[in-house]
């Protein structure tokens, strides 16, 4: 799905405990910014978020659009929807259709991160 987009920590650890206090503070402004140009970008009427801290214990954090008028980017059905895209049961993201989505992202970025969300 264009879109859904992982965050990751600079440093490895397994979770948001695992913070310094100063990691702990820029990880929710970029969660902030983060979710609001996934939200800008793509439309959507909010964003989910899931995190992981599995295998080499380095955190990311999944930004997945949900769209009211779409079920299956309902709670849980985000869920089966990964699962079938990666076991080739459905077609990932039309490549036109990211490429897309990246150059406006990529548009909106430097101000969003810079901190000036207001501006986008």
């Amino acid at each position: 799905m264009s879109g859904w987009c992982l965050l990751d920590s600079r440093r490895h650890l397994g979770g948001p405990a695992d913070f310094w206090p100063e990691e702990a503070r820029e990880w929710g402004l970029m969660v902030q910014r983060a979710s609001l140009l996934v939200k800008q970008v793509s439309g959507c009427d909010r964003v989910y978020l899931i995190a992981f801290g599995e295998g080499a214990r380095h955190l990311h954090l999944h930004l997945i659009p949900r769209f009211g008028s779409d079920p299956q980017t309902q709670a849980w059905c985000v869920a089966d929807l990964y699962r079938d895209v990666e076991r080739g049961q459905r077609p990932g993201a039309d490549p036109d259709v990211f490429r897309s989505w990246m150059s406006r992202a990529r548009e909106l970025a430097d101000a969003l991160m810079a901190g000036t969300p207001n501006s986008i």
